[in-house]
């Protein structure tokens, strides 16, 4: 695990961009392609667009980038909480990523099918191959929740398939997730935590006791792979050892 903090979110959000932008020269030259799943929520925006402008947008082979969403609100693309509008409105509709190298989830004609659906793709894409996506980008909730794999939902015990429906105790919707079975096959996974709000969730996730149906982020740990925790000066102020710092 490499944790690394930063004195704020533009800071935390550079180095995310960096990491993306070395991550997918590595797999372009070695495998053609990089796949990557996106994280929702306000945190990864600003990483987002710093790739949409100079000097990523010019350096990135961005014919060559498949993208992926880690989880998804069931609500129409055109709706302000859809994961995927977020993505598109602050990059992918600033950078040539083919369209057909772009697989949003969608909920249609009801969650569940979504969910099937989702898996279907992701298994055609992969192949015979592992499933092992080049990056997965992560926030983290304040519950511990990441993507939507929130504290003592039936996803978290998911021991074969690679998306799930889950429904939020208090929402009027559905969500479909990538389960801990997909992401932990990853090549590299990348939390983004920023802002106090956090500091809680991050101490116990990382130093607490291990309690992964309370504390979801806690499932994920690459299986043969690395993961990055980028937090910001606020969210890893409870940290009790120091973490390495730029």
């Amino acid at each position: 695990m490499i944790l690394q903090t930063f004195p704020d979110l533009e800071s935390l959000s550079q180095a995310a961009a960096q990491l993306f932008a070395r991550l997918a020269a590595e797999a372009v030259k070695t495998r053609g392609r990089f796949s990557v799943a996106l994280s929702g929520g306000s945190t990864p925006r600003r990483t987002y667009e710093i790739l949409a402008k100079p000097p990523y947008r010019e350096q990135i082979a961005w014919d060559r980038v498949h993208v992926f969403w880690g989880d998804e609100r069931c609500v129409p693309l055109s709706d302000p909480r859809s994961n995927a509008r977020l993505a598109r409105e602050a990059w992918l509709d600033h950078v040539p990523v083919p369209q057909k190298q772009t697989h949003p989830i969608s909920c249609q004609p009801a969650a569940g099918a979504g969910a099937r659906e989702y898996e279907s793709l992701l298994r055609d894409f992969f192949g015979e191959n592992p499933p092992r996506l080049d990056l997965v980008l992560l926030g983290l909730g304040a519950d511990g929740h990441t993507a939507s794999l929130f504290p003592y939902d039936p996803a978290l015990i998911e021991g074969e398939h690679w998306t799930a429906t889950v429904q939020v105790p208090g929402e009027d919707i559905r969500r479909v997730t990538l389960t801990p079975v997909l992401i932990n096959q990853a090549a590299v996974v990348a939390f983004l935590a920023a802002g106090a709000a956090k500091a809680g969730a991050l101490r116990e996730v990382l130093q607490g006791p291990r309690e992964p149906r309370r504390l979801p982020a806690q499932l994920i740990n690459p299986d043969h792979g690395e993961i990055y925790w980028l937090a910001d000066r606020e969210a890893a102020k409870e940290i009790k050892i120091h973490p390495r710092a730029t």
